[in-house]
């Protein structure tokens, strides 16, 4: 489900390297779903995916500010629902007593590459005409 393609590459070798490790961090957690991992592994993963996706944004945002791109806003808006959709899955993963199926994870799938596909390609070093690190 979490297989990296590159035409996720947006050619901003920082982002793209955070974008790849979510990717590998989110099929981590699928696989270990599928495995019928024990609650507490599952937690760590989940708690390291919340950490990177943070980080993440954080990161993209400042460079966002930095080259002064004019869609900010509206690009931090989806980082912020994000940021609440992976808060609301962790809550819930931790105080839920059944368990999750691999299954749960299909939207987190489809937004990361909605997003990547679509708002990130409007921040790629061709949109400034310069070199974004």
């Amino acid at each position: 489900m979490f297989e990296w393609k590159n035409s996720y590459n947006i050619g901003i070798d920082s982002i793209d390297t955070e974008h790849q490790a979510l990717f590998a961090i989110a099929a981590e957690l699928h696989a270990a779903l599928s495995a019928g991992q024990a609650k507490e592994a599952l937690t760590q993963i989940v708690n390291r995916l919340v950490l990177a996706t943070c980080s993440h944004f954080v990161h993209e945002e400042r460079l966002m500010q930095l080259h002064h791109h004019p869609d900010y806003v509206t690009h931090k808006a989806e980082h912020d629902e994000l940021a609440r959709e992976v808060a609301r899955f962790s809550t819930e993963f931790k105080n839920r007593e059944d368990a999750f199926t691999p299954d749960l994870l299909n939207p987190l799938h489809a937004w990361l590459e909605q997003h990547m596909l679509g708002s990130d390609r409007n921040y790629s070093p061709s949109q400034f005409g310069r070199a974004v690190a």
